[in-house]
């Protein structure tokens, strides 16, 4: 039977409204801070990670990185995903700025069955992905001119693979397994209410970019995307 266009909205939703649910169980300042430093956990977890050996070559040159520590995806045929996390971007000067907040969610449809729990890392390499996630809190994948290449556990990767793509999404399940599932399609939406727990009521995702806004307790995560 096909799917109408407002399920597959509803498949793309249900997840994300699940994402941002979640944190409720604590104050956001907590909720904010704990995604941060889950965030730098996960880059030093796939820095170690003997199976990842392209990610620290790629993050070295990235224009900007989104840390999603935990996604969540859950599917039978028709599958879902979703998790907060932050994005960061380089300053002029090339160093790390401060995270903006942000949580995916996506639908995907097919063959799969699976329910997992993974870490993705998405690293972005020009400016024009960086303004399409900043500026139209973008669906990824070539509908949206943006190209993404994925390295996977098991999957074969190497500084030539997708040398072209504009963004490359590094994933490592935390726990669970899962087939079939694809980040094509995938919304990342800006999260305001981490983002004004994290640095104030009046912060804004161009300020936090510039960094115009800052808070000390991002100062790991900026160490470890260094290779600190």
């Amino acid at each position: 039977m096909a799917i109408s266009m407002w399920n597959r909205q509803v498949l793309v939703l249900v997840p994300v409204a699940a994402a941002a649910c979640a944190p409720l169980r604590e104050p956001k300042d907590l909720t904010s801070r704990h995604l941060v430093a889950a965030a730098a956990n996960t880059i030093e977890r796939f820095r170690a990670n003997s199976e990842f050996q392209p990610f620290a070559h790629f993050l070295t040159d990235a224009r900007a990185a989104v840390v999603l520590p935990n996604v969540s995806k859950a599917g039978f045929f028709a599958g879902g995903e979703g998790g907060n996390g932050v994005l960061i971007a380089r300053t002029a000067a090339g160093s790390w700025g401060q995270p903006a907040f942000y949580t995916l969610g996506a639908a995907s449809f097919g063959l799969q069955f699976g329910v997992q729990n993974t870490a993705v890392v998405l690293i972005v390499r020009n400016d024009g992905a960086l303004s399409l996630i900043m500026e139209h809190q973008g669906k990824l994948g070539a509908d949206t001119g943006a190209t993404i290449g994925v390295h996977g556990m098991d999957m074969e990767a190497s500084t030539t693979t997708h040398h072209g793509a504009d963004i490359l999404a590094f994933a490592n399940p935390n726990i669970g397994a899962y087939l079939g599932a694809t980040l094509e399609g995938a919304v990342l939406a800006l999260r305001n209410d981490l983002n004004h727990a994290f640095y104030g009521g009046g912060a804004t995702l161009d300020g936090i970019i510039a960094g115009k806004f800052r808070n000390p307790a991002a100062n790991q995560l900026r160490t470890v995307l260094d290779g600190g």
